[in-house]
């Protein structure tokens, strides 16, 4: 079993910028892709971006390209979210994810394991 934990959410202006970190424990997969998405309020999970196992792949939702950057560091197990220019229609609960393998997916269930998400809350 795979257990995430996601830390550094929070209330921050528009304008202004959070990093989130997931960090992964537990019997991880040989290799894995990991992913964030969000949901807001009445709304669908949406996928925001993700990371290949080596880091050399990612792949972003159009809204946050530019703004929003993803990492990871597989000697600690995890993956950030370092997000800037924060916008009021940022606001979610923010959700890392693993896949197992090396490829990446902007679809929810194609990820194995799931945090217990983090809140984003960017006022304008």
């Amino acid at each position: 079993q795979v257990q995430l934990v996601e830390s550094g959410g929070g209330l921050v202006q528009a304008g202004g910028s959070l990093r989130l970190s997931c960090a992964a424990s537990g019997r991880t997969p040989m290799s894995y892709a990991m992913g964030w998405f969000r949901q807001a309020p009445g709304k669908e999970r949406e996928f925001v971006t993700a990371i290949s196992w080596s880091g050399g792949s990612t792949y972003y939702l159009d809204s946050v390209k530019g703004r929003f950057t993803i990492s990871r560091d597989n000697a600690k197990k995890t993956v950030y979210l370092q997000m800037n220019s924060l916008k009021p229609e940022d606001t979610a609960v923010y959700y890392c994810a693993v896949r197992s393998g090396g490829i990446y997916s902007s679809n929810w269930y194609a990820y194995d394991y799931w945090g217990q998400g983090t809140q984003v809350t960017v006022s304008s």
